[in-house]
């Protein structure tokens, strides 16, 4: 008889074998750098839902690489995205810059020409910078990445010049894989999910895919310290926008805007750390920048303000948290969602806030229907299931209306209500803290540029 941990060891010693395309020929020992900037390994997922890791309390998922990186190193509890999907929440994290200032609004879309990013500010001070994967973003002139082909070869490389190298995985986005090592019965549903039979596939097929993804974490590492380059290289870890299920990408729930960050140094960075500092992809840039011994306050962007003045960031460096100097960051985060450029979407904009406690979203088009590749397509093979159930299950009718038909207004307690599935925007409690996080909100997206419909309908107009 096959017993299921037969099938979890075969399914890791697949992973391990084929998941990658990386060379594990160990490395002879290299001239050490000697610059005193450290190398940066960025190791990017692809919608990847912040609390789905064994190290972010999910005890369903397999993820013993991320997990051990946690023990190493310094995990982010609270860290975010400003927008759910792809190719906004990338060119902001390469740039610094939220959206609707650099440009890049829409589902593929390209920042401002003229914008600068990472790459610039990096090879500025002496880094040379590649990217290993996925794009989505663009022109070319504003992220001139040097294309990786041979990840090994690239962190060996004999120069004095330190490297920053983007790794951009394929996983767990859609299609997810055939579900492996994880079995329907044997799993927990998230409560802002409907619980039946296809819900419960496509999380064991999501599963797998960030497995995929944490055997590649894994096997990075191991590049790294068969390099010589792991006492040197600061690694980040991060799980990018919520997986493609009601409520995470697409949204601006946190299921869908926050995010995994884990950030590893030895011998800087104290392991086995937490931090509850609120940081979000703008400032990662900064914090390379600081890292590797630039200014990030003096730098400018390419981007020009109301005023038409060039100005700097909109993140700042954290480095200080990474540190542990202090265990704060930004007191507030922000979030922006279009449907337009998204696969079967339409005009639907969102905009949000959200403290330590409480969120705040406006829904700008209320009287719209929310719709995207999960509900026309159903990519996933769950939706058509929930609209079946939602006949006869008061349940399923909720959260189908939840993701689909919103109030302009919505207002969550995340400390009592952590997915988000109780509104108080009606209740007289909550009302004054309410309007303190609205007017913050508007003045953010006064200075961002950002007119809301308008800026939804015609996102190229200044």
């Amino acid at each position: 008889m096959i017993r299921k941990g037969d099938i979890y060891q075969t399914f890791y010693m697949i992973l391990g074998a084929t998941v990658l395309s990386l060379s594990l020929t160990t490395c002879s020992k290299v001239i050490t750098n000697e610059a005193s900037s450290p190398n940066f390994l960025i190791i990017l997922a692809d919608d990847l839902s912040w609390c789905d890791a064994g190290c972010y309390g999910n005890l369903d998922v397999k993820t013993p690489h991320i997990d051990e990186l946690a023990k190493q190193g310094l995990k982010f509890n609270f860290a975010f995205t400003s927008t759910a999907m792809c190719s906004p929440s990338r060119q902001q994290l390469y740039t610094g810059l939220y959206p609707v200032r650099n440009g890049a609004i829409q589902n593929h879309s390209y920042v401002k020409t003229g914008t600068k990013s990472m790459v610039h500010h990096l090879k500025n001070i002496g880094y040379r910078v590649g990217l290993h994967g996925g794009g989505h973003f663009g022109p070319t002139e504003s992220f001139p990445f040097q294309s990786v082909k041979n990840v090994r070869k690239y962190i060996y490389k004999r120069t004095r010049k330190p490297f920053c190298l983007v790794y951009s995985s394929e996983f767990p986005h859609l299609p997810w894989p055939d579900p492996m090592g994880y079995f329907t019965e044997g799993i927990s549903v998230p409560v802002h999910l409907v619980d039946n039979q296809e819900t419960r596939k496509a999380i064991c097929s999501y599963y797998t895919g960030v497995s995929k993804f944490d055997a590649e974490v894994g096997q990075l590492l191991k590049i790294l310290k068969q390099c010589d380059k792991e006492d040197n290289t600061v690694v980040f870890v991060t799980s990018e926008q919520g997986a493609a299920f009601p409520g995470g990408k697409w949204t601006c729930y946190d299921y869908g805007l926050r995010t995994q960050m884990i950030v590893r140094w030895p011998g800087k960075i104290a392991g086995g750390t937490e931090s509850d500092a609120m940081i979000q992809y703008v400032d990662l840039v900064p914090t390379l920048v600081e890292l590797a011994g630039g200014f990030p306050d003096l730098i400018l962007t390419g981007i020009p303000n109301g005023g038409g003045k060039e100005r700097g960031f909109d993140g700042k460096s954290f480095a200080d948290v990474l540190f542990g100097k202090r265990d704060y960051h930004n007191k507030y985060v922000y979030g922006i969602q279009t449907s337009n450029g998204i696969k079967s979407g339409g005009p639907y904009p969102v905009r949000s806030i959200r403290n330590k406690q409480f969120k705040y979203i406006m829904n700008l088009m209320p009287d719209s229907t929310f719709k995207n590749n999960i509900t026309q397509n159903d990519p996933g093979h769950f939706w058509m299931s929930w609209k079946r159930d939602s006949t006869g299950d008061s349940t399923a009718t909720k959260l189908i209306n939840r993701y689909q038909h919103r109030p302009l207004e919505e207002f969550y307690d995340l400390v009592n209500d952590p997915f988000e599935l109780t509104n108080l925007a009606g209740n007289s409690t909550y009302k004054s803290q309410m309007e303190t996080m609205k007017l913050k909100l508007l003045s953010w997206m006064k200075d961002q540029g950002d007119s809301g419909i308008k800026t939804e309908l015609f996102p190229h107009l200044k």
